[in-house]
């Protein structure tokens, strides 16, 4: 890095050096994003002005285009490479990571399936019209109230997360005189390279029956084959699998593979003890996406080729029919295919110690937008890394060592904690702040009453509303003290 570059000495090391600031890395953005006249940023020819312009900013700008090239290159990928182990795979979107009654039906109809977490995503997959076979439901402490609803709607499964759940599930739809469809979460012990609070595939954690403990109240086996007796046994269930998910925006395969591995291999015992066929395997989602030009997701194409390669040869080696594989794909299909627009506010410099060097400062300057940990939660939750570009127009000014913060009262409300910025940027200028799909709009809150952006979807050049922002009526409308 050049010394001519403001605040060079405290990037850190891993952001590659300032060069061309106009130019957009691939990796980070949707397909269809590009500088047209002047520089500014156009997402399916759309300039962002226009959408700042009848939309306002924050705003979460999202490629239906994308989405839906995302979706088919999962499913087409996965499909071509298990077709000769179980014909196909069953791809269910993880809605967790941004639903809508909108991309609800864009899942359905690329041929995918959809994961819920709660009885309102439910209800969101209900509005869409989506069948209830084509639905899961997630959660490690479900309600009576969502057990029925999954019941109500015929779900195709619903995945059980403890001995104490199953019992109530099993409870509920002997109570209506049915059978529920479960597959078991297991904890395959599996040490996934993310953030602690993403890696869900240890044992100390909420999620999932471990392959290791005893249960109580079955001395001898595990909490997992214990939950699986009950669920051969129980004749409310339909007993179809195992499900592992072991964390979140992972890039390594090894973890995918050894999860697998595990799983195969106890589906084997417990079909060869209890004499039963399990049909069904899901090997869950968590594959990463590039937030940065420094990140590097593997092609869903090589990541399904890795699988099937582990699948074929476990289940030859243990001379068992593979059961039919399922995945649970969010992040790596919605998240690149937004990007969050704001405009610059307030700008100031400090003066910032650098680390080593004894009354050396360098200078860091602060960059203030209109949204905030309202809108993107992740970095003060995860310390999660996002990159900026000047989205407006170009520039040819300099660089400057930038931290973009938002409006929110707290210091830890940082939106990308490094990234360089021309030195020109000024109020009011717009910024965008890419692969915001997965995670923000879905964790977004009403910290300081600030209202929740709108969604805007973008496809074949024209832009629509798909979820409206929220107002200062809406915010008021559930007070009761007026």
């Amino acid at each position: 890095m050049s010394n001519n570059v403001a605040g060079v000495e405290l990037a850190p090391e891993w952001l590659p050096a300032a060069g061309n600031l106009n130019e957009l890395a691939a990796a980070v953005w949707s397909h269809d994003v590009e500088r047209g006249q002047g520089g500014e940023l156009t997402i399916s020819g759309v300039p962002v002005s226009a959408l700042k312009a009848q939309y306002g900013t924050p705003l979460f700008v999202m490629s239906e285009d994308d989405f839906r090239r995302r979706a088919r290159m999962f499913k087409d990928a996965f499909d071509e490479a298990f077709a000769d182990i179980c014909g196909g795979v069953d791809v269910y979107y993880a809605g967790k990571a941004f639903l809508s009654t909108e991309v609800a039906r864009w899942v359905d109809s690329e041929g995918l399936r959809l994961d819920t977490c709660s009885g309102g995503e439910l209800a969101v997959a209900a509005r869409a019209g989506l069948k209830g076979e084509n639905l899961g439901l997630h959660g490690n402490n479900k309600s009576a109230a969502e057990i029925n609803r999954a019941l109500d709607m015929g779900l195709g499964r619903i995945v059980v997360d403890s001995l104490h759940e199953l019992k109530r599930v099993a409870d509920i739809a002997a109570a209506r005189g049915e059978k529920a469809n479960v597959m078991l979460r297991l904890t395959p012990g599996v040490h996934a390279h993310t953030h602690e609070s993403i890696a869900t595939a240890h044992e100390d954690q909420k999620f999932g029956l471990s392959f290791i403990a005893e249960d109580p109240e079955a001395p001898g086996i595990s909490a997992a084959e214990a939950a699986a007796k009950l669920a051969v046994e129980a004749e409310s269930i339909n007993f179809l699998g195992f499900h592992a998910h072991i964390g979140s925006q992972i890039f390594e395969a090894e973890g995918f593979e050894i999860a697998a591995r595990k799983l195969l291999a106890f589906t084997h015992e417990i079909q060869e003890k209890y004499g039963v066929t399990l049909p069904e395997l899901d090997l869950g989602g968590g594959y990463g996406i590039a937030y940065t030009a420094v990140d590097t997701p593997r092609p869903a194409a090589e990541v399904a080729q890795a699988m099937a390669a582990v699948v074929r040869e476990t289940c030859a080696e243990l001379g068992m029919n593979a059961p039919k594989i399922s995945i649970e794909p969010g992040r790596a299909i919605v998240g690149s295919t937004t990007f969050t627009l704001y405009e610059t506010g307030t700008l100031k410099t400090v003066q910032v110690e650098v680390d080593g060097q004894e009354s050396v400062t360098a200078p860091r300057r602060y960059v203030s937008v209109d949204g905030g940990m309202s809108d993107n939660a992740r970095p003060v939750l995860y310390d999660a890394d996002y990159t900026a570009v000047l989205a407006g127009r170009s520039a040819d000014a300099a660089p400057a060592l930038s931290r973009v913060v938002g409006k929110h009262c707290e210091s830890g409300d940082i939106v990308v904690r490094d990234v360089y910025l021309p030195n020109d940027v000024a109020a009011g200028d717009l910024l965008a702040v890419p692969g915001t799909g997965a995670y923000c709009w879905a964790l977004a809150s009403n910290y300081n009453y600030v209202p929740r952006p709108p969604v805007v979807a973008v496809s074949n050049g024209a832009a629509r509303l798909i979820v409206r922002g929220e107002t200062e009526d809406d915010l008021l409308a559930r007070d009761l003290g007026a």
